[in-house]
């Protein structure tokens, strides 16, 4: 390796898994130089076959490559390809002034008898060694999604670090939670030009001037944490103010949504804003049982068989087994989706009112009535579809990747409202975390958009035993 590497500059070898999570991981080190080992072109030919996001990651890596070498020859590929010459939009990148080194030749490094050098990540540890060592005077660091990878870095005294630049948040804690808590003098502090007035549909508006408004987001609920029961909801942001209107409430029966009251403070927010038609994109989280999915559907329900709002409700979401997989399952995508859309069926059967009296062939004519208004889709099929006047419930939405996440929203045509549910503390996806689900960029990315709402849902509401073994066990 022959370069013209700044003293401030790192060399950062990538592990294979690094492009096969995100291929523009190329154009994200900026000043820094890249380091392909040869055995990393091996691994991503071996995974560039199928039609899984891994394997369209490895293709897309690949064509990168093969144009950032386009036309040149082996001394200027000795020398470094200059990285700014395109980025992953196709554009000039001015902040991407490193380069990309290719392994050109043999480099033998002693490894512990323990790590044979014939494994894939041991060769990439060996390569790393030997750069090292050829180069004392420049920091080399290996970066790789394996974090036993990293742990056999650190013990040959390798630098190794995680691909941080697709992380949405340095830490998870620091998420939008749709919600804030005023302090007990707000109405002291903000409400000296306090201005209210009610529309045609009776809803209650104020206008309040203060310096709490400059960090609140349109659609964030505000409450009083005393007894006052004071709610609202942020609807327009202004010069040193805000207008806020007075929420809904459906904690009573005389307020409920398909025979579904709210139980707590939030999801009777939740409601607020999956009811709302002026809000496409609403992020439920919360951990399981705090009622992410029924108040999903009852919403939605209420939305297309009463209002007429949409045409039917699709649910979909991403299929990862708890367990071992049970192998392929015959049927019609429907048929084959109904095992991951328990769920789904459990709450059906709750809004179908099934235990609430009545003939058996009143509840099966109410059941078949709400089946045939929702329906059950695979992810797999969703590239290139739109969809028109939906209602899309896109269920465990934090095992999706940003660009899976992308992928899915982008789906949305004119009249559709799109409510993504997930619990962060429970992804299955690997290499994903809390800060780098595409659950978390699109909650983080929307937050400011004024037809986008979140809310992060704090209590379970599923019974005593779910309560009590989700805070013990």
């Amino acid at each position: 390796m022959t370069a013209d590497t700044l003293p401030h500059r790192k060399l950062f070898v990538l592990d294979t898994n690094v492009l096969m999570h995100d291929p523009a991981s190329l154009f994200r080190f900026q000043e820094h130089d890249l380091y392909l080992p040869m055995i990393v072109l091996e691994e991503l030919d071996h995974s560039k076959k199928g039609l899984s996001e891994v394997a369209r990651n490895a293709r897309q890596a690949s064509r990168f490559l093969d144009e950032l070498i386009h036309q040149a020859d082996f001394q200027a590929i000795s020398n470094g390809i200059a990285l700014n010459r395109l980025d992953y939009a196709g554009r000039i990148d001015e902040r991407c002034v490193g380069r990309l080194f290719f392994q050109v030749r043999r480099m033998d490094s002693a490894l512990p008898e323990s790590l044979p050098g014939d494994l894939p990540d041991n060769s990439i540890l060996a390569t790393t060694l030997a750069l090292a060592k050829e180069n004392p005077e420049t920091q080399v660091v290996l970066v790789s999604k394996d974090i036993n990878m990293r742990i056999k870095a650190s013990l040959l005294g390798i630098r190794a670090e995680d691909f941080h630049s697709d992380q949405v948040l340095d830490d998870i804690n620091l998420l939008y939670s749709g919600a804030q808590a005023l302090p007990a003098d707000f109405w002291e502090t903000h409400g000296g030009k306090l201005e209210s007035w009610q529309d045609q549909r009776g809803r209650t508006f104020y206008r309040v001037q203060g310096p709490l408004a400059r960090d609140w987001f349109v659609n964030q609920f505000l409450y009083m944490p005393d007894d006052s029961g004071f709610e609202a909801i942020v609807r327009g942001l202004e010069p040193g103010g805000a207008v806020i209107e007075l929420a809904r409430d459906f904690r009573s029966p005389q307020h409920a949504v398909w025979g579904i009251t709210a139980r707590n403070r939030e999801q009777n927010f939740a409601l607020n804003v999956l009811l709302d038609p002026e809000i496409d994109f609403v992020s439920l989280l919360g951990t399981a049982g705090t009622g992410k999915t029924l108040l999903a559907l009852a919403a939605g329900l209420a939305l297309s068989m009463e209002a007429k709002l949409y045409r039917e409700i699709i649910m979909t979401r991403e299929t990862i087994p708890l367990g071992e997989d049970i192998g392929f399952l015959p049927g019609t995508e429907e048929e084959k989706m109904a095992p991951w859309m328990g769920a789904l069926l459990d709450n059906l059967e709750l809004l179908s009112g099934y235990n609430e009296g009545g003939s058996s062939w009143e509840r099966a004519a109410t059941g078949s009535l709400l089946a045939s208004r929702v329906k059950m889709r695979s992810l797999n099929f969703m590239r290139g579809r739109t969809f028109l006047n939906r209602y899309i419930i896109l269920d465990e939405a934090q095992n999706l990747t940003s660009k899976q996440m992308k992928t899915l929203v982008t789906r949305a045509g004119p009249g559709t409202k799109v409510v993504c549910l997930g619990n962060i503390a429970q992804i299955d996806t690997p290499y994903l975390t809390g800060t780098t689900s595409g659950l978390t960029y699109a909650v983080d990315r929307f937050k400011s958009w004024p037809h986008a709402a979140h809310i992060t849902l704090k209590r379970g509401e599923r019974s005593r035993l779910a309560d009590f073994a989700a805070d013990t066990l």
